[in-house]
């Protein structure tokens, strides 16, 4: 009988399955990526609209860009270290990756155009060069957690920056944003450095590390907001609430990898702190002045943990 799943061509000759094509981009790990662009429109004040929308969608299309990247780069790695993969194991031809990779950046800039206009397309632009640069050339140099890390806070910058009505200046936007988006780029320099040592396991001291600065930055996101407000108790309920789960999350993963620094705990550790910017963003939208939306984002993150069961965020 003939495959009746839903395939996609490239080519005259190679046909991909969307599933393939959803475990190449891990398409569960995107869930991680709205409440970037949230958190940063929290932190200027500014509600969420179509134009919102259409940031998150180009986010989406950015991110994903780069894991079809990552495997096209790395399909020699792969084919020993991780055969079952879409690319090494031939389910998408390596071609198909790449292109993949490129029809999805020119999407995510163009979302970011239409939705935006040159002024979120200024901060799409570099995002997407950091992601084509880290994983063809800066991956494997001490350059490359800083670029992961400068795309993810770019990324909540772009949330920041989304004009219309409400919005403010550019360079008090991103003066708003800076610590929402200097905190969510911390969290990924904790997962960049963790994720070296998936295949062969960690020395101790590096989860150890790791999971100092993440304890660190859940103490602060959890401390009440300076300013006053009419939700001021709800906003730091929920900030102290999403504070709790992000370590509740990542930390106690963190914690089995430094009692057992294998390269399958240090895995899971990388799994969980992908997956732990969701209550992280909750918590830095609660502190924004947005609890409505943290609330949001919190029911989110158990709905994200159960699709990560059937399909690696990593």
């Amino acid at each position: 009988m003939k495959d009746r799943k839903a395939v996609l061509r490239f080519g005259s000759r190679s046909a991909v399955r969307l599933a393939d094509l959803a475990l190449l981009v891990r398409a569960p790990a995107a869930l991680s990526v709205p409440g970037d662009v949230i958190a940063g429109g929290a932190a200027v004040g500014r509600p969420p609209d179509a134009r919102t929308l259409g940031i998150i969608g180009s986010s989406v299309c950015l991110y994903w860009a780069g894991m079809a990247l990552n495997d096209y780069a790395d399909a020699t790695v792969d084919a020993v270290e991780r055969p079952e993969r879409p690319v090494p194991s031939g389910r998408v031809p390596r071609r198909a990756a790449l292109a993949v990779a490129g029809g999805l950046t020119a999407a995510g800039l163009g979302l970011a155009a239409a939705a935006g206009g040159r002024r979120s397309l200024r901060g799409a632009l570099p995002l997407a060069g950091l992601v084509w640069a880290y994983d063809l050339k800066l991956k494997t140099t001490p350059a490359g957690a800083v670029a992961m890390a400068g795309a993810r806070t770019l990324d909540v910058l772009a949330g920041a920056l989304v004009p219309g009505p409400g919005a403010v200046p550019a360079a008090e936007a991103l003066r708003r944003g800076a610590v929402p988006a200097a905190l969510v780029g911390i969290h990924t320099g904790t997962l960049m450095a963790l994720s070296r040592h998936e295949i062969s396991g960690a020395p101790p001291n590096v989860p150890a590390a790791t999971l100092a600065v993440s304890t660190a930055m859940a103490l602060a996101t959890a401390l009440p907001p300076r300013a006053r407000s009419t939700n001021a108790k709800a906003r730091a309920g929920l900030a102290a609430a999403g504070a709790l789960a992000y370590l509740a999350t990542y930390g106690t993963a963190q914690v089995r990898a430094v009692q057992e620094p294998s390269g399958e705990n240090v895995r899971r550790a990388v799994g969980a702190g992908v997956l732990a910017l969701m209550p992280l963003q909750a918590a830095l939208t609660a502190r924004g002045g947005a609890p409505a939306l943290a609330a949001a984002l919190g029911v989110v993150h158990p709905l994200a943990r159960r699709l990560a069961r059937r399909m690696s965020p990593t």
